[in-house]
């Protein structure tokens, strides 16, 4: 370890895992972190096109798409701190007849911009679960070229794909809303200053989730492959890797304390349970399966996962590997 302290900026998201890097609580050794809470869809969009922060959050598409294309800026190190089932997320109007993925052919489905992770995750499982090709549908993209992630990364629409990019007047809550879309893939209303939407579209009478019950449907993923899905990993500028190459390790192990100062509330309070009987052992030992864990051996099958998919969608010339993104001092981890 480096006897030196440098000071890095760093930007994050805020939740819990991420909130003790953020008020400064944890440091990394060696290292102390100017930290940004930022939204991620700017945050990608202020990394890639103008390289804002030492340290931050990245869209896994974005850093796998701009390797592929011999953009080496960043190093990621494996820590994730965005993980969902974005499929079940999948909102449709009540009105276009979709009772089922397969109803999705052929219509109009919205997404705020088609080479972020979470809409690759939801192609992804909709044409290996549901048999639902991404060139069965219509798409109508709301980010245009001067806020989207793929500016950076000389998006096109990929061989058979027939995507529209949505008016700059309007945006995916108000064409849903208006019936102009039948689905949207994936819906981000937060205020930030890249998406433009911001209806609450899951209150809205006319508007609601593809799957019925998407609690049952994550459950039934989750045990079919195992796969929690990975949206976010961390990356550090290759220049200051360069300089300082024992700080990914550092900033690795800053992270792991701030995960496990958060869980060990999180399983004090449920032993406490436990030990009141309002838990069973089985409930027990599945609180206490680490789905969430940083590092490579755990992750790998996630993660070689959503390198096909960005390659199977044709957002890539070829598949990554995980040796290409990833510092070699954490390749073990």
């Amino acid at each position: 370890m480096s006897a030196q302290t440098v000071e890095l900026s760093i930007a994050l998201s805020d939740n819990e895992r991420t909130r003790p890097i953020l008020q400064g609580r944890i440091q990394p050794q060696g290292i102390r972190l100017l930290p940004t809470c930022v939204h991620p869809s700017e945050m990608f969009w202020r990394q890639l096109r103008f390289g804002d922060f030492d340290v931050s959050e990245m869209s896994m598409s974005s850093l796998l798409i701009a390797v592929s294309q011999g953009d080496t800026r960043w190093v990621g190190i494996p820590i994730y701190t965005m993980r969902k089932f974005f499929h079940t997320g999948i909102l449709v109007r009540r009105d276009a007849n979709i009772k089922t993925p397969a109803d999705l052919r052929g219509k109009r489905v919205g997404v705020p911009e088609y080479q972020q992770t979470a809409a690759i995750w939801s192609r992804g499982i909709l044409q290996h679960e549901f048999g639902v090709h991404a060139r069965e549908i219509e798409w109508f993209m709301e980010r245009g070229p001067d806020k989207s992630h793929g500016h950076a990364t000389k998006f096109a629409p990929p061989d058979g794909v027939k995507l529209n990019q949505i008016p700059s007047s309007t945006n995916i809550g108000e064409m849903m809303v208006k019936g102009e879309l039948d689905a949207t893939l994936l819906y981000i209303a937060d205020k930030n200053l890249v998406d433009r939407s911001r209806i609450d579209l899951e209150s809205h009478p006319d508007i609601t989730t593809l799957f019925a019950d998407p609690l049952a449907e994550r459950q039934r993923y989750f045990a079919k492959t195992g796969v929690y899905p990975i949206n976010h990993a961390m990356v550090m500028k290759r220049s200051v890797f360069e300089k300082y190459p024992w700080a990914p390790i550092n900033i690795f192990h800053a992270f792991m304390a701030a995960k496990q100062d958060v869980e060990s509330e999180t399983m004090a309070t449920l032993d406490s349970y436990f030990d009141a009987g309002l838990l069973d052992a089985n409930a027990r030992k599945a609180v206490s399966t680490d789905i969430k864990a940083y590092g490579l051996k755990t992750a790998g099958k996630v993660l070689d996962m959503v390198a096909g998919f960005v390659h199977e969608q044709g957002l890539t010339n070829r598949r990554v590997r995980l040796d290409e993104i990833f510092a070699p001092s954490t390749l073990d981890l």
